[in-house]
């Protein structure tokens, strides 16, 4: 089950079937271990309410909504962070759930991209939607408006390889301060989090802005530095294909030739490509049911309406709210089941 939600770069090189792969090897990429103890955390949060239907019944409702991407709805910062499927699972759900500013071509503000993402996780840091704003404008003025689709691209690239930017950026610095690339210093991974964020670094806003280093130099050091790292980071023959591509490159020129790259949105597999960026038959149908189901409700207030049914909508992508609403549809169907069923289609 698992393997399937794995991204593609994964999924080829790892298959529970295959008898060369280790078994450690599979449960540590797979990240088995990561989402069975959280599903027996959960039921033992939440033991009173789970018990009621079965704890077979929980675990495969669990684990389908981990294949099914729908997971990460409403958790905390540092378990949507907590695998390379998590990261690319919240930006698929981001896309899906605002996918309509696109669509309507409206324009927003940093703090507004921020509030939308906090309504899916409470404690979505500012300083990662900063960063995706300043791949997005460049490091010019980051409360200039944006358009979806270039603020969802840019997130997606931060948030997915955060550590990996992270550590481009002290090689990026380090070379613009004049050092040999034989002594350049990048973090180790247990360190990789403790940098300073982008956003705190004020004094490094002008230096970022020059002119930039020498492509060649960059994708040198970068490509040393891949042999080093253990986390996922975007392909080397696309990272070198963009550096390429100029004779002088910046930080923030880079991570946008990055976010734009096709095939580097591919290889994390969350989002369409940019030309159907705007197309979800499937969820357009929803919307459709929805609204239809608000124009014949007699006496009822439509703006209430339309954010209650769009509140329904989201829950079904968590599996504690889920079994939850189940629960309550049951007891208000006198013992029938057939209006539980239908939710779950």
């Amino acid at each position: 089950m698992l393997i399937s939600a794995l991204s593609p770069e994964r999924t080829s090189r790892m298959n529970r079937f295959n008898s060369t792969v280790p078994d450690d090897e599979y449960l540590a990429d797979s990240n088995v271990l990561f989402y069975l103890s959280d599903a027996v955390t959960q039921l033992l949060e939440h033991k009173e309410e789970y018990t009621q239907f079965g704890v077979i019944r929980y675990f495969a409702e669990y684990f389908s909504s981990v294949k099914n991407s729908n997971h990460v709805l409403f958790r905390e910062y540092n378990y949507i962070k907590a695998t390379p499927h998590n990261r690319a699972s919240f930006i698929r759900v981001f896309w899906r759930c605002y996918r309509q500013i696109g669509k309507s071509g409206d324009l927003l503000s940093m703090l507004e991209y921020r509030s939308l993402l906090q309504l899916l996780c409470p404690d979505f840091p500012l300083e990662l939607v900063q960063s995706a704003a300043r791949i997005v404008l460049m490091d010019d003025a980051i409360d200039c408006l944006m358009s979806f689709s270039d603020f969802l691209y840019a997130l997606q690239l931060q948030f997915y390889y955060q550590e990996f930017l992270d550590s481009v950026l002290v090689i990026y610095q380090d070379l613009l301060a004049g050092k040999s690339p034989n002594t350049v210093i990048v973090p180790t991974s247990t360190s990789i989090e403790q940098l300073p964020s982008v956003a705190a670094e004020e004094n490094d806003t002008e230096e970022l802005q020059q002119d930039g280093v020498d492509p060649s130099t960059l994708a040198q050091c970068i490509d040393a530095f891949c042999d080093r790292f253990k986390r996922s980071h975007p392909p080397r023959s696309y990272m070198r294909e963009v550096l390429e591509q100029t004779n002088k490159v910046s930080y923030y020129s880079f991570l946008m030739s990055l976010a734009k790259h096709e095939t580097i949105n591919q290889t994390i597999g969350a989002l369409p490509s940019k030309a159907e960026l705007l197309i979800d038959p499937e969820m357009d149908q929803e919307l459709d049911k929805l609204i239809a189901q608000i124009s014949v409700s007699p006496g009822s207030n439509s703006s209430g309406s339309a954010v209650g049914a769009l509140k329904e909508v989201q829950r079904k992508a968590s599996p504690r709210r889920n079994i939850h609403h189940r629960r309550k549809m049951e007891v208000e169907s006198d013992g029938s089941t057939e209006e539980t069923d239908s939710s779950e289609n």
